[in-house]
């Protein structure tokens, strides 16, 4: 799997985060690994789960970040594939040294490209140009 598609994985896993309590997460978790759509090597599924756990562990201050960048929203009233691709981001930005902000907001473009509303990408890109600049 290439990281483009790990991303992918995580940024869905993610998503559950919105629709799901805290105390349901690692079932959740289980839940995503058992769908064929979402089927990995054991040692893809762990990388999925890590930065999953890793981002959840930051989430308040992620979002704390994010509703200080981006004037005129709050993570409240953001579509939830906005935020939750804002999340991985800021993670990706903030956190994972890894990862080249450059390449953290291109790879947060793309998925708003595949998986986001006509104005998802402008969006995202927007909001994450303010933490690198």
């Amino acid at each position: 799997m290439s990281r483009r598609e790990l991303r992918e994985q995580i940024f869905k896993l993610l998503f559950r985060v919105e629709f799901n309590q805290k105390e349901e997460l690692a079932q959740q978790e289980a839940f995503f690994f058992e769908d064929d759509e979402n089927k990995a090597t054991e040692e893809e599924s762990s990388q999925i789960s890590e930065k999953f756990n890793r981002i959840l562990e930051k989430v308040d201050e992620i979002d704390e970040a994010i509703n200080e960048k981006a004037k005129g929203w709050s993570t409240n009233r953001m579509g939830k594939v906005d935020l939750t691709i804002l999340r991985l981001a800021v993670y990706e930005i903030r956190y994972d040294e890894d990862i080249p902000a450059g390449v953290a907001i291109n790879e947060a473009v793309e998925l708003a490209k595949k998986f986001g509303q006509d104005s998802s990408s402008a969006f995202v890109n927007g909001v994450l140009a303010k933490f690198v600049s």
